[in-house]
């Protein structure tokens, strides 16, 4: 199956969050495109979560301790681990969840 990200019409799933979607049997991808100032509340999930930063600068907290990312760094995120973000700048990011992140659909 070939999919064009640029075919794929984002969703603002949290306000300043526009994401374009993917989802498999196992696994979600979203491509975010982040307001400068966007917060994410702090919360846990089931899911395992990877999230890449793409551009810009994203000041990420996890479980507690908070690190500023920028473009080619990534987060590896436990399930039912506490963590929150807030965009420094605009950001490009991606997350990968597994397994899919059933309320994104």
């Amino acid at each position: 199956m070939k999919i064009k990200l640029a075919e794929i019409v984002p969703k603002e799933i949290m306000p300043g969050y526009h994401g374009k979607l993917i989802h498999t049997q196992n696994m979600s991808l979203a491509f975010w495109e982040v307001e400068a100032g966007a917060k994410v509340p702090e919360h846990a999930h089931m899911n395992e979560q990877v999230m890449q930063v793409l551009e810009g600068k994203f000041e990420f907290t996890l479980d507690g301790i908070t690190k500023t990312y920028e473009p080619g760094d990534l987060v590896i995120i436990p399930p039912h681990v506490p963590h929150s973000g807030l965009a420094l700048t605009p950001c490009k990011l991606m997350d990968v969840f597994s397994p899919t992140r059933e309320e994104y659909r």
